[in-house]
């Protein structure tokens, strides 16, 4: 059972079940040409909310060798897909001019898409200097996106698509990440497990 913060904004409540710390292990089994990389990793998340109408989110992993070797590490934003008012805070500092938009949950019900769930939006960057923009739906306990733009840096290896799923499964959260990178077309990339600690 999730309870929910009296204080979360209506907008979230869609991705309620994503809010907390996470943590397990995974696996990545990714073919690069004739060559399979295969390593165990651990994995802990982070989905939290300061009040705004998006999750923040943080994932830090480590392989799992004597060492726990830092392995890499992603932060970035959450939120329902829907247009900017003038009751959204922005470009850059400006404050909302006007009364914010999807206060109630009946409001927020507008948003709902044809399939019953809700179109989302997630934005993920990687210190190797990739961003990434997900387009995808939440409906219930289970969402699935896929990339809209992936923006490298001139330094950044090269990277150019990506899936992902995400599923509450037994107060588990488990996921897999399919990718397109280092010439490849898009595969089976990692998929992991994770238990809530908080």
């Amino acid at each position: 059972m999730i309870d929910l913060d009296a204080k979360l904004p209506s907008e979230l409540v869609p991705l309620s079940w994503l809010i907390g710390v996470w943590e397990g292990t995974g696996v990545v089994n990714y073919e690069i040409g004739d060559e399979t990389v295969n390593h165990e990793f651990g994995q802990r998340v982070s989905f939290s909310q300061d009040g705004l109408p998006f999750l923040n989110y943080s994932s830090y992993t480590w392989l799992l060798d004597e060492q726990l070797t830092p392995l890499v590490a992603e932060t970035g934003y959450w939120r329902l897909s829907r247009g900017a008012t003038d009751g959204d805070a922005g470009p850059g500092m400006l404050p909302a001019t006007g009364p914010r938009p999807f206060a109630t949950a009946e409001a927020v019900e507008t948003l709902r898409n044809e399939v019953g769930g809700f179109d989302i939006e997630v934005s993920l960057l990687h210190p190797g200097g990739i961003n990434e923009l997900y387009l995808g739906r939440v409906k219930g306990p289970r969402i699935d996106l896929a990339t809209d733009a992936v923006m490298r840096t001139a330094t950044a290896k090269e990277y150019a698509a990506a899936t992902r799923i995400y599923g509450l499964v037994d107060g588990h959260l488990l996921w897999a990440w399919d990718i397109a990178a280092l010439g490849q077309d898009l595969r089976t990339h990692s998929s992991g497990r994770l238990a809530r600690v908080d």
